[in-house]
């Protein structure tokens, strides 16, 4: 199962996180994302059906992910599918298990080495910055702690702002 170090913080100035993220990554353009996601009441880690709205090809792909909720850096192991009918399998698991709520967010992706970048504005919530960063086979915790930490430094997001929880956690009831 694909493996990675996960650290996430509230962001105060959203122009100024893009373009130091833009700085670190050499000029990169992010790739701009606008993704809907439908949570659903799972009863290990969370499930999700992620669609992107921005795509011609109206790629979906339902995500299962496991990780603690912490404000430090954590493993999150976590598998994707593809799917074809996004709309039909929301019915079916909305029907088998329920439906938590659902999020709309534009999400600007960079890389940076080893680590995706996500600067996200999520409706309802505010702004974010997300780190995901890939461990390969002989990294674990600690490592990807220490480039988390280094990159957030980098980025200039204090400790202080970092967050613990899924951003369907941290919604309004009257949001989902």
């Amino acid at each position: 199962m694909p493996r990675n170090v996960e650290m996430k913080a509230k962001i105060g100035d959203l122009e100024a996180l893009l373009k130091t993220a833009q700085q670190l990554c050499n000029g990169a353009e992010p790739e701009v994302l606008h993704q809907h996601d439908t949570f659903f009441n799972a009863t290990n880690g969370r499930l999700k059906i992620r669609e992107f709205a921005d795509l011609a090809t109206q790629k979906s792909e339902i995500i299962f992910y496991d990780r603690p909720d912490s404000k430090e850096a954590k493993i999150s192991d976590f598998l994707k599918v593809n799917v074809e009918n996004a709309g039909l399998l929301k019915q079916v698991l909305d029907m088998a298990i329920g439906t938590k709520g659902e999020l709309k967010k534009k999400r600007s992706l960079f890389i940076y080495g080893q680590t995706r970048i996500h600067v996200d504005e999520v409706e309802g919530l505010g702004n974010f910055v997300e780190l995901e960063v890939c461990l390969n086979d002989e990294q674990g915790l600690q490592t990807g702690q220490l480039i988390a930490d280094d990159l957030l430094q980098k980025l200039g997001v204090s400790k202080s702002d970092l967050l613990s929880g899924a951003y369907i956690d941290a919604l309004p009831a009257s949001c989902k």
